[in-house]
């Protein structure tokens, strides 16, 4: 089946006695053990709504496996603390998630696990591995800078020297982007962003083989981060409309790019999809879309982030990202903000780099906000 049929159909839970074409929700935390081998629990992360949109997502991602989790978060550390333990060394890219590089710095060191920032490119992935490197965690595109990385490169190093390959996937969706096909061994979302795409739960998955699977399945019984039954229901809900959500918001996020790319008052655009981006053509070889994602820095000397932010009407300064709504946000004060400052001038993450999220209203709404705001500021 094509992607927007398996977002429909896939997974669903058909049920012989109401026959209801949606997965009901089984409200029991509690299920009867007699006569059965493996019994339902949600911490054991096996109960029939959770494994509903387990085979929904793996369906969509070309995986065989996945365990659903109550956070992005709890996906991304239940996949590395899976693979990495005490005396182990994981090699992360600058560039990850701001909650990801915080939980590196966090608590690697008190876990015993060395680690290593490396750049967005696989050369400098490839020379952070040491003998003792057990994970590679990459993002593509990265958030909040839009950065591409070579995934099948990555992928290869992982393979060659016997690394287990992470990738955050969630700025991509698997409408836009498989890393599994390209060769990566766990694939992570935030499915509080773009999976369920409404601004209204918190969710994560992990996809992957049965055998990676089983790993962190194991590891994250211990850490906890279920998702109950009602949230299993709105997320598989959320997913039917995935395929559409994504391929407007793509197409919005294009033509918003192309209008900032131009505004005198821009000083810099970070979309994968523009011509002249230094990772448009490795992104053209492993997307089949460049996404809704996008950061601009404002020229400060001509407009004031902040007054901007405050006069933009349609265009919402929030936290998070990928719902229907268009979503305005200052990583250096949100997502990123417990990075220390040295850290994100490192980085590149200015105080006036602004991340776009990019919904499914009209294109030029929201071009008209823009405009109005940056005039008036």
């Amino acid at each position: 089946m094509k992607k927007e049929t398996i977002c429909v159909h896939g997974g669903t839970y058909r049920d012989a006695a109401t026959r209801g074409v949606n997965t009901p929700i089984f409200t029991s935390s509690s299920f009867e053990y007699l006569d059965r081998d493996d019994i339902p629990y949600p911490r054991y992360f096996n109960t029939p709504n959770q494994d509903a949109v387990v085979r929904k997502l793996c369906a969509l991602e070309g995986a065989e496996d996945g365990v659903l989790f109550s956070s992005g978060m709890a996906a991304v550390s239940s996949a590395i603390l899976a693979f990495a333990g005490a005396g182990d060394h994981v090699v992360m890219m600058d560039e990850l998630y701001g909650g990801t590089h915080a939980f590196a710095t966090d608590m690697f060191d008190r876990l015993g696990i060395r680690h290593t920032f490396a750049a967005t490119d696989a050369a400098a992935v490839a020379d952070a591995v040491t003998p003792r490197t057990k994970v590679i965690v990459i993002e593509s595109p990265t958030n909040p800078l839009l950065g591409i990385i070579d995934i099948r490169r990555v992928a290869q190093i992982g393979r060659e020297r016997g690394i287990v390959t992470i990738l955050d996937n969630t700025f991509a969706t698997p409408v836009n982007q498989c890393p599994l096909q390209l060769g990566i061994d766990v694939v992570v979302h935030s499915g509080t962003k773009y999976l369920g795409g409404h601004s209204d739960l918190s969710c994560g998955a992990a996809l992957t083989s049965r055998p990676h699977a089983s790993k962190i399945r194991a590891a994250a019984r211990h850490l906890g981060g279920s998702l109950n039954a009602m949230m299993c229901y709105l997320l598989e809900r959320s997913l039917k409309t995935l395929s559409l959500r994504v391929e407007r918001q793509t197409a919005n996020a294009a033509r918003i790019a192309a209008y900032l790319s131009a505004h005198a008052s821009v000083f810099r655009v970070n979309y994968p999809g523009q011509p002249d981006s230094p990772g448009h053509e490795i992104a053209r070889s492993q997307m089949t879309g460049f996404g809704a994602m996008l950061s601009f820095e404002l020229d400060e000397r001509i407009v004031s982030a902040a007054s901007f932010l405050r006069r933009l009407r349609i265009i919402r300064p929030a936290v998070s990202l990928g719902g229907v709504e268009t979503l305005i946000c200052a990583p250096a004060g949100t997502s990123h903000a417990k990075i220390s400052p040295e850290e994100r001038r490192r980085i590149g993450i200015s105080d006036s780099l602004l991340r776009l999220s990019v919904g499914i209203e009209d294109a030029d709404d929201l071009i008209a906000d823009l405009d109005q705001a940056m005039e008036k500021a």
